[in-house]
C-alpha cells in the first residue's frame, strides 16, 4: 500500500509539472532586465533620491503584460543606503499569478478589488500552507524564501486586484544592487538541473522529464482555475518542491490554515487613524498592528488630505519617505539641508498624480498639499527596523513648542513678543489648512520649470553656438589642413622633380665631366706628344744656337778687344775735351756773374711785377714743353730706331765687306765704326740734355751746369750758347749751391 501511494504521488507531480510547464513564466519575465525588455518594457533604470525626487506613472517599466493582467516597476534610492524594487501588480478578475519564491522580503498593499493570497514559509518548521484573504485596503508581508501565488476573486463589479509592493534585498544587495531579481518561478528552478538529476530526485522516467520540458514559455500572470483545483495543485507543488531537499513528510495532505490571527492582513481603511481633523487623516502600521511586520525592513503609513490641506512641514530622523499617490493629485515641497556645498543641495517642489512615485530622503524636511479641487491621498514604505518618530516643525506638535522661546527668538532675530505671537496661533497639530497652497507652490514650481526651460534653452543655444563655432573652426582647420597638405603635396612634388632634375642634371653632368675628361686627356696627351716634339726641336736648336753662339763669342771676343783700345782712346779725348769744356764754363760763369750782378735789381724788379703772369704762362708753357717734350722723346726714339737700323744695315755691310775683302780693309772698317759710336754717343748727351732741360721748366727753370755735368753732357760754348743760359738769382731763397743758377732764357725746346 505504501509503494502504491508513493507512485501516485510521482504521477501526480508530473501532471503538475507538465501543468506548469504552459503556466509558469520564465523567471526573467519579472526579474531580469532583458526579458522584461522583451515584454516590451523598458531598462530598470534606477532613479536617485538624494534632495527628492519623483518617478511618473508613465515612467514606469514594464515586466508583463497579457490580456490577464500586468506587472510594472521602478527603482527607486533611499539618499542613503541604496535601492528599492517597487512593483505595481494589476490582475483582472478571476486570473491567476503563478507560483515564485521570493529573493526578498515583499511588503505589499492592496489599494483595490479582492483576491486570495496563497503562501507557504520553508524556513518554517510547521511547513504549512497559509491561505490569506486580501481585499482593497489590506497590508500584508511574505519574508524571505516564501514561496506563494495569488489568484484574484470574481467580484460582481469586475474591480481589478490592484497591488503596490515593495521588496527589500540584504543591505549589501541594496547598495551594490541585487542580480537575481525580487523572486523566480518554481518552473525554472526545477527544471534547471539536468535530466538525470531530476530522475534521480524525482524518480521518474526520462519520457516524463522531456515531456515536463516540451512545454514553451508561459506569462506570469494566467487565466484562474476553481479553488479546488489550486489546492490541488498546490499540494503537488509543495511535494515536488520539498522532495528535493528531502524534507517530505510523513502526512500526505497539506494543512491549510487561515484561522490564526497572527497571519490575517492589516486594514487600513477600517483601522483607527492615528492623527484625524477636518483637514484629513494619516495612520502609520508596524509591527504593533501586523505582527508579520516584526522582522521586516518595512513600515506602511498613508495620509488623507482633503481638499486644501496640508501634512505640516516634518522630517524623518531614520528613514526615508517612499510615497505612492493612491487618489487625486497634489504638491510635495522638499527642503534640503544645508551643507558647506549649497550647489549640490537645493530645495525641490513637485506636482504628483495617481500612481506617481516619490521619495523624500531622511533628514530633508517636507510638506504635502492638497489642492483646492480635490483631495490627495498616498501611501508609502518608510525604510527603517527601527523607530522612526517624525519631527514636526508647525503645530501643536511642533519641537519649537518645547525650545526656550528667547532662544527662537534669538535664533530668528526678531522679538521675543514676535516668537511668543507665532507659537500661539498654532493651534492644529499635524494636519493643517492650507487653502491655495498647492496652487501656489505649483505655480513657483512652474516658473521654475520655465525658467529652467530658459536657462536650458540658453544653455542649448549656448552649446550651439559654441557647437557651430567649434564646427566652423573646426572646418576652418580641416580646410587648413587640407591647404596645409595641399601645398605639402605640391612642396613634395616639386622637391621630387627637383631632385630628378638634379639627378637629370647630375648625370648629364657626369657626361660632360667624363666627356670633358676625355677631351684633357686628349689635349694632354697632344701636348705631351707636341712637348716631347718641341723639346726634340729645341734641344736641336740649342746645339746650332750653342755652334751659332761660340762662333758669335769668338767674333765678338774680337770686337770687344778692338772696342776697347778705341774707347780708351775716346776717353781719353773726352776727358781733354771736359778739362776743355770746364775751364770755358768757368771763365763764362765769372762774365755772367757781372752781367747778374748788374741786372739783379732790374731782374728783381721785373720778376715781381710778372711774377703772376710768369707763373701762369710757366704753368701754360710747361705743359706744353711737356707734350713737345714728349713729340721730342718721340721723335728720338723713332730716330733711334732709324739710327739703330742704319747701324745695323751699316754693320751688316761692313760685315759683308769685311767677309768680301778678308783683313786687308779692316782698318778703314775699323773708322767708320768708332765714328758711328760716338755719333750715337753725342745724341745720347744731347737727349740727356734734353730731358734735364724739360725737368727745369717743369720746375720754373732749367737745368743747371751741374745737373747738365751730371747727366754727362759735356757742356760746350757752342752747347750753352745754343741752350740760351744766362746766370740770373731769382729769389733770395733760390740759390744752388754755389749762389747762384742758370735760368732759360730763350724757353726754347732741345732737339738732338
Amino acid at each position: 500500500m505504501p509503494t502504491t501511494s508513493f507512485s501516485i504521488r510521482v504521477l501526480l507531480s508530473a501532471y503538475f509539472l507538465t501543468t506548469l510547464c504552459f503556466f509558469s513564466p520564465n523567471p526573467a519575465t519579472a526579474l531580469h532586465v532583458g526579458e522584461a525588455e522583451e515584454e516590451g518594457g523598458g531598462p530598470p533604470v534606477p532613479v536617485p533620491a538624494r534632495h527628492g525626487a519623483v518617478v511618473k506613472k508613465d515612467k514606469r517599466w514594464s515586466v508583463v503584460t497579457t490580456e490577464f493582467g500586468e506587472i510594472s516597476a521602478v527603482k527607486v534610492g533611499d539618499g542613503k543606503d541604496g535601492f528599492y524594487h517597487l512593483q505595481f501588480i494589476t490582475m483582472e478578475p478571476n486570473s491567476l499569478f503563478l507560483p515564485v519564491h521570493l529573493h526578498s522580503d515583499m511588503v505589499f498593499y492592496v489599494d483595490s478589488g479582492s483576491g486570495t493570497l496563497y503562501w507557504v514559509d520553508l524556513e518554517k518548521d510547521d511547513d504549512k500552507l497559509r491561505q490569506v484573504e486580501l481585499q482593497a485596503g489590506d497590508v500584508y508581508r511574505l519574508p524571505t524564501g516564501s514561496f506563494f501565488y495569488l489568484q484574484s476573486n470574481l467580484d460582481p463589479d469586475r474591480r481589478k486586484l490592484r497591488i503596490n509592493a515593495i521588496f527589500s534585498d540584504s543591505k549589501e544587495e541594496i547598495r551594490e544592487g541585487s542580480s537575481f531579481g525580487a523572486y523566480a518561478s518554481v518552473r525554472d528552478l526545477i527544471l534547471g538541473f539536468d535530466n538525470r538529476v531530476l530522475q534521480a530526485a524525482l524518480n521518474v522516467d526520462e519520457e516524463v522529464i522531456e515531456e515536463l520540458r516540451s512545454g514553451g514559455k508561459q506569462a506570469m500572470i494566467v487565466h484562474g482555475v476553481s479553488k479546488a483545483k489550486m489546492t490541488e495543485l498546490w499540494e503537488v507543488q509543495y511535494r515536488i518542491v520539498t522532495a528535493f531537499p528531502g524534507r517530505m513528510k510523513n502526512n500526505n495532505m497539506i494543512d491549510v490554515s487561515n484561522k490564526n490571527k497572527k497571519y490575517k492582513a492589516y486594514n487600513i481603511l477600517t483601522a483607527d487613524h492615528d492623527v484625524e481633523n477636518c483637514n484629513g487623516w494619516s495612520l502609520v502600521v508596524t509591527s504593533k498592528q501586523l505582527d508579520v511586520l516584526k522582522e521586516s525592513d518595512f513600515s506602511i503609513f498613508m495620509v488623507n488630505l482633503t481638499k486644501g490641506a496640508m501634512m505640516g512641514p516634518h522630517w524623518n530622523p531614520t528613514t526615508a519617505e517612499i510615497g505612492v499617490v493612491v487618489k487625486g493629485r497634489g504638491m510635495v515641497h522638499v527642503v534640503c539641508p544645508r551643507t558647506l556645498n549649497e550647489t549640490e543641495c537645493k530645495n525641490s517642489r513637485f506636482r504628483v498624480e495617481e500612481g506617481d512615485v516619490f521619495v523624500v530622503p531622511r533628514y530633508h524636511p517636507m510638506a504635502q498639499m492638497s489642492f483646492n479641487n480635490g483631495s490627495f491621498v498616498f501611501m508609502g514604505f518608510t525604510t527603517t527596523t527601527k523607530k522612526n518618530h517624525p519631527q514636526y516643525l508647525v503645530g501643536k506638535a511642533s519641537v519649537l513648542q518645547v525650545l526656550d522661546m528667547r532662544v527662537l527668538a534669538a535664533s530668528f532675530g526678531v522679538s521675543n513678543t514676535t516668537m511668543v505671537e507665532v507659537l500661539n496661533a498654532q493651534r492644529e497639530a499635524i494636519i493643517l489648512e492650507c487653502a491655495s497652497c498647492a496652487e501656489e507652490e505649483e505655480r513657483l514650481m512652474e516658473e521654475k520649470i520655465q525658467r529652467e526651460k530658459e536657462e536650458e534653452a540658453k544653455r542649448r543655444e549656448e552649446e550651439e553656438r559654441k557647437k557651430e563655432e567649434e564646427e566652423a573652426k573646426r572646418r576652418e582647420e580641416e580646410e587648413e589642413e587640407a591647404k596645409r597638405r595641399e601645398e605639402e603635396e605640391a612642396k613634395r612634388r616639386e622637391e621630387e622633380e627637383e631632385a630628378k632634375r638634379r639627378e637629370e642634371e647630375e648625370a648629364k653632368r657626369r657626361e660632360e665631366e667624363e666627356a670633358k675628361r676625355r677631351e684633357e686627356e686628349e689635349a694632354k696627351r697632344r701636348e705631351e706628344e707636341e712637348a716631347r716634339r718641341r723639346e726634340e726641336e729645341e734641344a736641336k736648336r740649342r746645339e746650332e744656337e750653342e755652334a751659332k753662339m761660340r762662333e758669335e763669342e769668338e767674333a765678338r771676343q774680337k770686337e770687344e778687344d778692338e772696342r776697347r783700345e778705341q774707347e780708351e782712346s775716346r776717353k781719353k779725348e773726352e776727358e781733354e775735351a771736359k778739362r776743355q769744356e770746364e775751364e770755358a764754363a768757368r771763365r763764362w760763369e765769372e762774365q755772367e756773374e757781372e752781367a747778374r750782378r748788374r741786372q739783379e735789381e732790374e731782374a728783381k724788379k721785373q720778376h715781381e711785377d710778372e711774377e703772376a703772369r710768369q707763373k701762369e704762362e710757366s704753368m701754360k708753357q710747361h705743359e706744353e714743353e711737356e707734350a713737345r717734350a714728349e713729340a721730342a722723346r718721340r721723335q728720338r726714339q723713332e730716330e733711334e730706331a732709324r739710327r739703330q737700323q742704319q747701324q745695323d744695315e751699316r754693320r751688316r755691310q761692313e760685315e759683308e765687306e769685311e767677309a768680301e775683302h778678308g783683313g786687308g780693309g779692316g782698318g778703314h772698317g775699323g773708322g767708320e765704326a768708332e765714328a758711328a759710336s760716338r755719333e750715337e754717343e753725342e745724341m745720347a748727351r744731347r737727349e740727356r740734355a734734353a730731358e734735364a732741360a724739360a725737368r727745369g721748366r717743369g720746375r720754373g727753370r732749367s737745368g743747371s751746369y751741374e745737373e747738365l755735368v751730371g747727366m754727362g753732357v759735356v757742356v760746350t760754348v757752342d752747347v750753352i750758347r745754343h741752350l740760351g743760359w744766362y746766370l740770373h738769382d731769382n729769389h733770395h731763397d733760390n740759390h744752388s749751391r754755389n749762389g747762384s743758377k742758370f735760368y732759360n732764357l730763350g724757353q726754347t725746346a732741345i732737339h738732338g
